[in-house]
């Protein structure tokens, strides 16, 4: 991938990583245009490319009681302010065929979520529409077996693919980072490390997600030592009461000084 085919990326020769970053579900206008304007005063400080990440439906709840979402198509429209009125390119996952020509609309970037990265059909709508296509690995599949999923993006000829490691299940209720599959995906296209979602601990009894965000520096930090090309991280200014995935966030108050040093290290990288 071209990480410079994106339209609107910045920094694309500071020799940083890139970044995904932003609320898990566009709960509202103000608090994304909020998070945006903080990570891209940072982003631009410290000249990290950086895309705006934020799910315009969240349709893979636990329980049917769980947000959704406010609206597919006033959430996409608040992603289209972002990208307009901050100069930044945007991502958003999408869950049915009908998404991917509805979001790409609106958006940059289309994500296939980690459960659905097997479905050949909405893997192949995505591609379709010729936009950058960042492709989950499942927590149930191998590192090898993501080529295949790169490989249906490229014969709809669209080149322009990444793939983002968001951790694998340990057990039910945890999740691990296998770093070895990082070099092994970086063959197939470029490679995100999602550390938020890897330090998911899922299906718990109540129904709600838990997570470790006390381990979000140490694996970032690790991400970026094994040389991930980017890093996926989702913020809120208050992830206690987030409307989606609340319990893995990197509270936005942290995220500067951790870029800081996920810019520190990965200089140091790329002295060797």
């Amino acid at each position: 991938m071209n990480l410079e085919n994106i339209p609107q990326i910045k920094h694309t020769k500071s020799g940083n990583f890139f970044l995904l970053a932003g609320p898990c579900a566009i709960e509202g206008e103000e608090m994304a245009m909020r998070i945006a304007e903080k990570i891209v005063t940072i982003t631009d400080k410290l000249e990290i490319p950086y895309v705006f990440k934020g799910s315009f439906k969240k349709a893979n709840r636990s329980r049917i009681d769980s947000f959704t979402g406010i609206g597919d198509e006033k959430a996409l429209k608040i992603l289209a302010k972002i990208s307009k009125e901050f100069g930044v390119p945007t991502v958003t996952d999408i869950h049915t065929n009908e998404d991917a020509a509805m979001a790409a609309e609106y958006v940059d970037v289309l994500q296939i979520p980690a459960f659905l990265v097997r479905q050949t059909d909405l893997v192949m709508a995505a591609a379709e529409t010729g936009k950058t296509v960042n492709l989950k690995k499942g927590q149930f599949m191998s590192p090898e077996s993501m080529k295949h999923a790169v490989q249906k993006v490229l014969d709809c000829k669209n080149e322009n693919v990444m793939v983002t490691d968001r951790g694998t299940m340990f057990g039910y209720q945890d999740m691990i980072v296998d770093f070895r599959g990082i070099p092994t995906m970086k063959q197939y296209a470029s490679t995100v490390l999602d550390v938020t979602h890897s330090l998911q601990q899922p299906n718990q009894t109540a129904g709600v997600t838990g997570g470790r965000p006390d381990m979000i520096e140490t694996i970032a930090k690790a991400g970026i030592a094994v040389g991930v090309d980017g890093i996926f991280i989702e913020t809120h200014f208050d992830p206690a009461n987030a409307k989606s995935d609340g319990a893995n966030m990197l509270h936005l108050d942290y995220f500067e000084d951790l870029m800081t040093k996920l810019v520190a290290i990965r200089k140091t990288v790329n002295q060797f």
